[in-house]
């Protein structure tokens, strides 16, 4: 008999329990449970068990009370029930419902016992199979698609295994279950690009403006993404995860529909955030800065994934955007994006530091030509509303 083979026989009985012990000890290997919550306690501490038989009618705990708690906790354990006559339709409605593999009458013969018992092992055998080939087939897929998007958009694929790494932190900090899909999610986040041109796709993520088609062709690529996704089997919620990872939270964006707030996949929200992110990055502004920017588009993100991203960057204060005019700077702010003239000229690059000489001169343009849009600027966010009480957070 193999190790990974346990078999857990739960009674109120200890009469019966060792009766089991001794009758079939030299086929099996059994494991005695004085009840359900120590047939549970077991199986968190030291299962997993490949089969569980339990008895119908327990004090405290009936059979298919503790198999259905067992069906949560160790989905792949191969559950029997041991009934009384008086309890067969009880039994039968458990086994249609699909919660119990087989159940056996009281008293049941060591023979018939031992059948049952190496059916359920054999059944176990059988879905832990067919979990490693899904795993399989599952990590060829995902890496075939990962390799084709490095080879056809090499720039789709560098953002999505940074994105990755972005989430990672982000779930972190979320202490969320499953993050293998969401992880997933960000390796193939990119995959719809592959229907992008490379051009569009460089346009977009510098900012730059682009036709009517182009646009239609980049908003298609996360439905695009998830169509092929949603082919490979169990990667039917990253697929959702992808087809909303460009929704922001207030149900602004695409694709076009009533979606918003928790109603999107949490992926989703993660995803939205870090790819937004990872574009401001690229665009040359450090992390407190690209975290500034996000802080100040209210509604495009889940607040709790931004708070979750903050953690996760280590970044202590938080800033704002705001658009002030040039009597309006102080000395000592930083630019938050390039000051130009009215005619396209250059004056101050983002990132400087706004000092006297740079309000002088700027003043002077005002003046004399003029300024394309207001200067935008970072701001503390805790200070935001004192010093500038007449600007919207919500600028953007």
């Amino acid at each position: 008999m193999k190790q990974d083979d346990r078999i857990l026989c739960v009674d109120d009985d200890p009469n019966i329990l060792q009766a089991y012990e001794r009758a079939l000890r030299r086929q099996f290997h059994i494991e005695p449970a004085l009840g359900g919550e120590e047939a549970l306690t077991a199986i968190r501490e030291q299962g997993p068990y490949a089969v569980i038989v339990a008895d119908m009618r327990m004090p405290g705990m009936t059979g298919v009370e503790l198999l259905a708690k067992v069906r949560e906790i160790a989905p792949d354990t191969v559950r029997m029930m041991l009934t009384g006559n008086a309890d067969q339709q009880t039994a039968l409605e458990a086994v249609n419902e699909g919660r119990i593999f087989r159940f056996m009458n009281k008293p049941c013969p060591p023979e018939e016992f031992a059948k049952a018992l190496q059916a359920g092992i054999d059944q176990y055998h059988l879905l832990i199979a067919e979990h490693e080939l899904l795993a399989k087939t599952l990590s060829g897929s995902v890496k075939v698609l990962t390799d084709v998007l490095s080879l056809i958009s090499p720039s789709a694929f560098g953002r999505a295994s940074r994105v990755r790494r972005l989430v990672r932190l982000m779930i972190t900090e979320l202490s969320i279950n499953e993050t293998w899909q969401i992880e997933i999610a960000a390796m193939l986040s990119q995959v719809g690009c592959v229907a992008v041109p490379e051009e569009t796709l460089d346009k977009i993520r510098r900012d730059e403006e682009v036709s009517r088609s182009e646009l239609e062709a980049y908003e298609a690529y996360p439905r695009i993404g998830a169509e092929l996704i949603s082919n490979i089997p169990r990667l039917e919620p990253v697929a959702e995860m992808i087809r909303y990872q460009e929704k922001r939270y207030d149900g602004q964006g695409f694709p076009n529909d009533n979606k918003r707030g928790a109603d999107l996949p949490t992926g989703a929200r993660i995803l939205k955030l870090a790819l937004d992110f990872d574009t401001l990055h690229s665009a040359g502004l450090d992390d407190d800065m690209a975290l500034a920017e996000i802080n100040d588009r209210a509604g495009w993100y889940d607040p709790a994934m931004v708070n979750a991203l903050r953690q996760a960057l280590r970044i202590t204060e938080a800033h704002v955007v705001r658009r002030l005019k040039v009597s309006e700077l102080i000395d000592g702010m930083v630019l938050a994006d390039d000051v130009k003239s009215i005619n396209g000229t250059l004056l101050c690059a983002r990132g400087q530091e706004v000092t006297s000489s740079m309000r002088a001169r700027l003043k002077t343009y005002v003046a004399n030509v003029g300024l394309k849009d207001l200067a935008k600027v970072f701001v503390p966010l805790d200070l935001a509303e004192e010093m500038f009480p007449q600007h919207n957070a919500s600028s953007e």
